[in-house]
């Protein structure tokens, strides 16, 4: 994936709206009619929105019969999840330092005498 589509599919779903537009679309393809419906934006708005996804690559627009209809394209996603788990090895050595640190300082709390003087 290029840096210009990353940085445009990050743009994409940095909107809660557009968030939920992709989450309606894995039940199927669907209108702007039905993905405005549980909105409170107008129809125009959710078409501005879907024009920020598709420039994304994660919709596609369609016509059947008068109905234009939009569909969830998905590879984006997992293009942008490959780049997001190039840095799963950094945060589990960072929580792998965190837990090490912690288990220390449990120890030298249960290695120090009480302070009541025993």
């Amino acid at each position: 994936m290029s840096p210009d589509q990353l940085n445009a599919v990050f743009g994409a779903l940095a909107d809660p709206t557009r968030r939920a537009i992709l989450a309606r679309l894995t039940d199927g393809d669907r209108t702007v009619a039905e993905l405005s419906a549980p909105f409170a934006v107008s129809q125009p708005a959710i078409s501005r929105h879907l024009k920020v996804l598709e420039r994304a690559g994660l919709v596609s627009r369609s016509r059947r019969a008068t109905a234009r209809l939009s569909h969830l394209e998905a590879e984006p996603l997992r293009e942008a999840t490959t780049w997001l788990a190039t840095y799963q090895e950094y945060w589990d050595e960072s929580y792998e330092r965190l837990d090490a640190l912690l288990a220390a300082l449990q120890a030298s709390r249960t290695d120090r005498p009480s302070a009541g003087g025993e």
